[in-house]
């Protein structure tokens, strides 16, 4: 992964409720979109303006979810909660270590996280 964009009606408060997430501001900022570097690999997630979705898009949580890596799911999944967002899926054990979870952000994203042990043993340094 490079990068994963999000949508927001409202890109500050969006912004605000990332940076109370991960615990660090975006690092690029300018009118309609944010920009965050996450991990060791500096992902990039990204914050659009709504009003630059394709005309097609459909508005509700749905597709493809892309998982972040999190040592503790359950942790994660509580504080996200405690945040204000809602649970999409529980924390669900998947076999060999594999753990996911996901939520919808307040702004109607998904977000996913996982305990991924491959990732792990090849980011242990």
């Amino acid at each position: 992964m490079s990068n994963v964009s999000f949508y927001a009606d409202d890109v500050d408060a969006a912004a605000r409720w990332y940076t109370d997430v991960l615990g660090f501001p975006p690092y690029f900022v300018v009118p309609g979109y944010v920009e965050f570097r996450i991990g060791p690999d500096e992902d990039e997630l990204g914050i659009i303006d709504a009003r630059y979705a394709p005309a097609d898009e459909p508005g509700t949580p749905g597709g493809a979810v892309l998982s972040w890596h999190v040592e503790d799911p359950q942790a994660v999944l509580d504080r996200l909660i405690e945040l204000g967002a809602t649970q999409r899926q529980p924390v669900t054990p998947r076999g060999e270590g594999f753990v996911t979870a996901s939520v919808v952000d307040p702004f109607g994203n998904v977000l996913g996280f996982m305990t991924n042990p491959h990732w792990a043993a090849r980011h242990a340094d």
